[in-house]
Formats: structure tokens, sequence, C-alpha cells
């Protein structure tokens, strides 16, 4: 079983940035990609960003593209986002996913197979 802990969310202003961080720990598993997800009240997750270790290939939604940066290390099973220019749009429930089956680049919900409990981003105007 791979446990997945996020940590580094926070109340922050409008303009602000915040790192999460996120790893992966447990026994015999490999981590294919890693990512962040988030939920707003009342909205369904959404993807934030992914990185794909085979080519080292990122994903971003558009709504953040320019603000935050994904980082990882693929033999250390850790992951981070970097997050500029926080706006309040940007208040959720931050997840850190892993990717453990399967290959190829991954970016949707259903390609990660396990999650962290989340950390809260809370962005004020």
């Amino acid at each position: 079983q791979v446990q997945v802990t996020e940590s580094g969310g926070g109340l922050v202003q409008a303009g602000d940035s915040l790192r999460l961080s996120c790893i992966a720990s447990g026994r015999a598993f490999t981590t294919y990609a890693m990512g962040w997800f988030r939920q707003a009240p009342g909205k369904e997750r959404e993807v934030v960003s992914t990185i794909t270790w085979s080519g080292n290939s990122t994903f971003y939604t558009n709504s953040v593209k320019g603000r935050f940066a994904i980082t990882g290390d693929h033999l250390q099973n850790t992951v981070y986002l970097q997050m500029n220019s926080l706006k309040p749009e940007d208040t959720a429930r931050y997840y850190c996913a892993v990717r453990t089956r399967g290959e190829g680049r991954a970016i949707w919900q259903y390609e990660f197979d396990n999650w962290g409990q989340g950390t809260q981003v809370t962005v004020s105007s």
C-alpha cells in the first residue's frame, strides 16, 4: 500500500506564494507519474498540474499556466507545486496523486491510483 502525504497549504493573501510538497511512501512500488488536483467548495475536483517521469513531461491546466510550477524527484517519490501570484479563485483543497500502474503521460484523475488526504489553500482578496 502506498501512503501519500501532502503539506504546505495555508492562508495567504492574493499575490502571495505557497509551495506544496508531497511524498509517496510504502513498500515495493514504482511511481510513473505524480500530480496535483484541487477541489473548491461546491465544485468537482480538477487537475492542476502533473508530471510524468518518462520524458519528464508536465501538464498545467490553463488557469495556472505561468503562475504555478511542478517539480519532483522520481527516485525520492516526491513532487512539489510552487504557486506564485495566487488568486482567490485558487482557493481549494489540493490533493496529491500518484500513479503506480501503467505508462504514458498521465493527466486525468482516472490515471492515478493513490491519493493523499489533501491540504487546504485559502487565498484572501
